[in-house]
C-alpha cells in the first residue's frame, strides 16, 4: 500500500528528556538521508532493521546528535516503512528537527494518522485502536487495564469467532437454496437454530460486562447529597483526605457543586458535593440546590448523609428523591450522636476518621462489586455495546423465524446480525465511524 510519508513528534509537547520524531510512507529513509550523518561509516540506505544508530541530526539552523533507527515494512507499527529520530527533547530542538522533516519530503500527519494506517494495513483492528487511544486518556489502573485489554485483541477475536459460526450458518443456508432438491433443508434449519442459539448466549454475556467495564474505563460517579448542615462537605474532605470543600456550621454554605476524585482498588471514583437540598428563599442557594438535582439524576451513585442520631422529615424528603437512584445511606457524625435514628449502610465520624474506610469499601462493593474476569472478554465502549444489542436484536429474529420462513429471509437476519458485529471488529464500519475514532487521538499517533 503506497502512501505518502507523513511525520509527527510521538512523545509529549514540552522539555524532556528525548522526544521521539517519528516518518511513515513510501520513502522515510531517503527523507533520513538528507539529515541524518551516521558517526559509524554506514550509510543511510544501508541501515539494518530495528538497529538504532547514533549520529548528527541536522535541523533548520542547528544540529543535534541524536538516534535513527528504520523500521521495514510490514514489520513497523503503521505497515509501512517507517524512521523514528530521537532526539534531545527540548522544544526547539524538536519543532526545528520536525520542519526540517517537512521540507525535505514529508507532511505533517493528522490525528491519529500513524494508528489509522496501522488499521488500514491490517496491524491492528478496530476495536484494538480503540484500546490504545483508551491507554492513552487512562486516569486510572482499571481504565489502563480496559484498554489494554481491547488492545490485545481479546474482543476482537471474541467476536471474530462468533462471526465465523454465523458465515457457517449463512453457508449452510446458502447450500440449501441451491441444491433444494437434496431435501436437507429441516436438518440444516436445525442446526443453524443450535449455532443461532450459542452466539446469542456469547452475546448476551458479554452485553452483561457492560456495566462494569464501563465503569472500568469511565469511573464512578458520586454524589454526595443530604439535606444543609449533615456533614458532606466534610464527608468529601475525608474521603478525599485533603481539605477540598469549605465547611461551616452555617447552612446553605456550599452553593455550588464541589468536585474530587480518588482511586479505590485502582477504580477512579469521581465525588460531587452538592448543595444542601431544601426549600430557600435565596436565589443563588436556590439554583444551587437545582444544580444539586441534576447532579444527581447524572450521577452513577448517591452518598445520602444525614445526622446519624437526628433523622427528621427534612432529611425524609431528600431520601425520597432518591427512590430511583443506587444509595448508599450514611449516618455521620457518630462522634456527636450515640443514637440511631434512622438505619444506615455505614455510620461515620468525619471528625474523628471512624467508618470511613468501611465507607470506601462500601462504595466499591456498591459500584464495581465482583469486577471483570481480567483474562477474558468485556465491554468498556458504549460503540460496542449497542451495536452487540442490535446483533442481539437481529439474531433473536432469526432464530424465532427459523423453520417459519423462507431461508432467504432467514439468512437476511443473520447477515445483518453478522454486519452489526463487523463494527466492533472492523470488517463492516463504515467510514463515518472510522473517522470519528481516530479523531480521539493525537497527532503524532
Amino acid at each position: 500500500m503506497n502512501n505518502e510519508n507523513i511525520a509527527a513528534i510521538a512523545t509529549a509537547q514540552g522539555a524532556a528528556g528525548v522526544a521521539v520524531i517519528r516518518i511513515s510512507g513510501d520513502s522515510p529513509l531517503l527523507i533520513a538521508e538528507k539529515i541524518f550523518k551516521p558517526s559509524s561509516k554506514v550509510e543511510v540506505k544501508d541501515f539494518q532493521p530495528n538497529v538504532m544508530y547514533a549520529g548528527e541530526i541536522s535541523a533548520d539552523g542547528f544540529k543535534d546528535f541524536g538516534l535513527c533507527v528504520y523500521f521495514k515494512a510490514p514489520k513497523s507499527f503503521t505497515g509501512e516503512d517507517t524512521v523514528e529520530f530521537h532526539t534531545h527533547g527540548g522544544i526547539a530542538v524538536t519543532q526545528g528537527v520536525l520542519r526540517k522533516i517537512l521540507s525535505s519530503g514529508a507532511r505533517l500527519a493528522m490525528n491519529g494518522e500513524f494508528t489509522k494506517r496501522a488499521f488500514m494495513n491490517g496491524k491492528l483492528s478496530l476495536a484494538s485502536s480503540e484500546g490504545l487511544i483508551d491507554m492513552i486518556n487512562a486516569e486510572s489502573e482499571s481504565a489502563v487495564k480496559a484498554g489494554y485489554s481491547l488492545y490485545r485483541e481479546k474482543l476482537t477475536g471474541k467476536i471474530s469467532s462468533l462471526q465465523e459460526k454465523l458465515t457457517e450458518a449463512l453457508s449452510q443456508i446458502d447450500a440449501d437454496m441451491d441444491f433444494p432438491e437434496e431435501g436437507l433443508e429441516e436438518t440444516s434449519v436445525k442446526k443453524v437454530k443450535e449455532t443461532l442459539k450459542e452466539v446469542l448466549n456469547e452475546t448476551g454475556k458479554l452485553i452483561s460486562t457492560f456495566r462494569v467495564g464501563r465503569i472500568y474505563k469511565n469511573g464512578v460517579k458520586v454524589a454526595i447529597c443530604g439535606k444543609p448542615n449533615t456533614g458532606k462537605s466534610s464527608l468529601l474532605n475525608a474521603l478525599l483526605n485533603c481539605d477540598k470543600a469549605i465547611v461551616s456550621d452555617v447552612a446553605g454554605t456550599t452553593r455550588d457543586v464541589v468536585e474530587g476524585s480518588v482511586n479505590l482498588r485502582g477504580v477512579k471514583f469521581d465525588f460531587f458535593d452538592t448543595a444542601g437540598i431544601r426549600e430557600s428563599s435565596d436565589k443563588i442557594e436556590t439554583m444551587g440546590v437545582d444544580l444539586s438535582k441534576k447532579t444527581l439524576n447524572s450521577s452513577d451513585l448517591a452518598l445520602f448523609v444525614f445526622e446519624a442520631g437526628n433523622f427528621d422529615e427534612n432529611d425524609g424528603e431528600v431520601f425520597d428523591i432518591l427512590k430511583d437512584k443506587p444509595v448508599i445511606k450514611v449516618g455521620n457524625k457518630t462522634d456527636i450522636f450515640s443514637s440511631r435514628d434512622f438505619e444506615a449502610d455505614v455510620y461515620v465520624s468525619c471528625k474523628t476518621g471512624e467508618g470511613i474506610d468501611d465507607l470506601r469499601k462500601a462504595l466499591y462493593d456498591r459500584a464495581v462489586g465482583e469486577g471483570l474476569n481480567e483474562n477474558g472478554e468485556f465491554l468498556c465502549e458504549e460503540r460496542h455495546y449497542y451495536a452487540l444489542k442490535r446483533a442481539e436484536e437481529s439474531l433473536t429474529a432469526a432464530l424465532e423465524s427459523a423453520g417459519s420462513v423462507d431461508l432467504s429471509i432467514l439468512s437476511v437476519f443473520i447477515r445483518d446480525g453478522w454486519r452489526a458485529l463487523g463494527e466492533i471488529s472492523g470488517k463492516t464500519a463504515d467510514e463515518d465511524i472510522i473517522d470519528d475514532i481516530f479523531k480521539r487521538f493525537c497527532v503524532g499517533k
